[in-house]
C-alpha cells in the first residue's frame, strides 16, 4: 500500500514551465561544453569556454554583426555587376534569374525517381563515421567529473591556459530564481565596456551588485585592485567562488584581487554572521566603503521587486562611500506579449526606466545622482550577438557635502 505523502511526492510535477534558458546557451555555436558535476540542489553544472580577443585581433572596425556583415557582403557581391535601369531590374538580372530557374528545375528532376517520388541520396559511410577524426561537424561528449572536475582542464590544449580564454561554469534552464547560475548578454557588454576602458578602471575598487557566476567581476580584476562579487545562495556563491578560481591566471599577473561576498538586497546592512561562509569582516566592510569607487551590476532588472530593492541597497551604499563613485548597469530589454495590455510590452524594463528616473530626481542634500545611457559603439571583445535591445547606463553618484 503507497503512504499518502510518498503518493504525492510520485505525483509531484517535476517538470518546471517557468524555466529559462539564456540565449548566451542557447546560440553557441561550436562552442564545447562540459558537464562537470551536479550542484548542491541537483542540476547539471556545464564548463565553457569563451575567447577574449585583443586590440590586435579586433582591429580598427571591431567585431560586425551579423547585419553588418550581410550588408557587406552583399555590396562586395554586386560590385561589377551593370547598373539597373529605372525599373530597378537589369537585363543581365532577368537572364541570370531565369537561368537559375531553369537549373533549379532540372535539379528537382534529377532528385526524383520513375514514379516521380523524391529520391533520398544518403551519404555512404566511411572510416571516420566510426572513429576516425576528420568530421565535418565536431562531436562533443558531455563529461561526468565526480571529483573536483580538474581533470577536464589537463585533457585540454594547452592554449586554454592562456590568457585570452576564460573559463566559466554556469547551469542550463534554471527556474527564475536560479536565473544567476546561467550567463547573460549583459554581463558580456558590460565586460566589453570594461575591457575597453581600461584606463578607467586601473587599480581601482569594485563592487558588483548580483555577480552571478562572476564573469564580469573576473574580467574586471584583470584591470582593478580589488574586486568585491556579490550575490545570494551559497551554492550560487560556490560556483562564483570556483570560476574565480578557475580563471586566475587571468588576473595573477595584475594582481588583481575577486572577492566573493554574500549581499541581500532584501536587507538592510552587509552579512557578517561569522558562521556564514560568504560573510563580511568589519575590514572588508570599512576598505569599501573608504576606497569604492565603481559600482556594476549586469542583467538583473528582470523582477519589479528585486528592481526596487536594488535601488535601495544602491542608494544605501553609494551614502556610505566616501569618494564619489561611477554605476555602471547592463540591461536587456525583454519583449513578451500580456494579455493585461493585450500588446508586446517589456514591463520590467519600463519599471527599471522609471526607477532609474526616481533616482535621477533625488535631492537630500547629501547625494546628486546623473544619469546618462552609453553608446554601443565600442569594440566587442567577447564574441556574442549584440543585440539592438542591450543597453548600458552609467550614473554618477556624488556626495554634496
Amino acid at each position: 500500500m503507497v503512504d499518502v505523502a510518498e503518493k504525492e511526492t510520485m505525483d509531484d510535477i517535476t517538470f518546471r514551465s517557468d524555466a529559462v534558458l539564456s540565449d548566451v546557451h542557447l546560440h553557441a555555436p561550436n562552442k564545447r561544453h562540459f558537464m562537470v558535476r551536479l550542484n548542491a540542489v541537483g542540476q547539471p553544472v556545464f564548463l565553457s569556454q569563451f575567447k577574449l580577443l585583443s586590440d590586435k585581433n579586433i582591429g580598427e572596425s571591431g567585431i560586425k554583426n551579423e547585419r553588418d556583415c550581410t550588408k557587406e557582403d552583399i555590396g562586395d557581391q554586386d560590385k561589377g555587376k551593370e547598373e539597373l535601369d529605372d525599373k530597378g531590374i537589369s537585363d543581365v538580372a532577368i537572364l541570370n534569374n531565369k537561368e537559375r530557374e531553369a537549373n533549379f528545375c532540372l535539379g528537382m528532376e534529377a532528385l526524383l525517381d520513375d514514379d516521380g517520388d523524391l529520391e533520398v541520396v544518403r551519404r555512404p559511410r566511411h572510416e571516420t563515421d566510426t572513429g576516425g577524426e576528420d568530421f565535418s561537424r565536431e562531436k562533443v561528449f558531455p563529461i561526468i567529473l565526480t571529483k573536483g572536475g580538474e581533470e577536464v582542464f589537463e585533457a585540454e590544449d594547452q592554449e586554454c591556459m592562456c590568457r585570452d580564454i576564460i573559463k566559466i561554469e554556469h547551469t542550463m534552464a534554471t527556474p527564475l530564481e536560479d536565473a544567476g547560475k546561467q550567463i547573460w548578454r549583459g554581463a558580456f557588454l558590460l565586460a566589453d565596456y570594461i575591457l575597453y576602458k581600461r584606463d578607467t578602471f586601473k587599480h581601482c575598487t569594485a563592487l558588483e551588485l548580483g555577480g552571478g557566476t562572476g564573469i564580469t567581476s573576473i574580467i574586471m580584476a584583470t584591470i582593478a585592485k580589488t574586486v568585491y562579487c556579490t550575490d545570494v545562495g551559497e551554492d550560487l556563491l560556490a560556483m562564483c567562488e570556483r570560476n574565480v578560481t578557475l580563471n586566475k591566471y587571468l588576473t595573477k599577473s595584475e594582481g588583481g584581487e575577486v572577492k566573493v561576498k554574500e549581499l541581500d538586497w532584501l536587507k538592510d546592512d552587509f552579512c557578517t554572521d561569522p558562521e556564514a561562509y560568504y560573510s563580511w569582516s568589519e575590514e572588508e566592510i570599512a576598505n569599501l566603503h573608504d576606497h569604492t569607487t565603481v559600482i556594476l551590476a549586469a542583467d538583473v532588472f528582470y523582477d519589479d521587486d528585486l528592481t526596487d530593492a536594488f535601488f535601495k541597497t544602491l542608494y544605501r551604499i553609494t551614502h556610505n562611500l566616501k569618494k564619489s563613485c561611477t554605476i555602471y548597469l547592463s540591461i536587456e530589454k525583454r519583449l513578451n506579449f500580456t494579455l493585461r495590455h493585450m500588446d508586446i510590452t517589456c514591463e520590467a524594463y519600463n519599471h527599471f526606466r522609471d526607477t532609474l528616473n526616481d533616482l535621477a530626481k533625488i535631492r537630500d542634500q547629501k547625494m546628486k545622482y546623473t544619469v546618462e545611457p552609453i553608446k554601443l559603439s565600442f569594440h566587442q571583445f567577447i564574441i556574442y550577438e549584440r543585440m539592438e535591445q542591450l543597453e548600458l547606463w552609467k550614473i554618477a553618484a556624488e556626495p554634496l557635502t
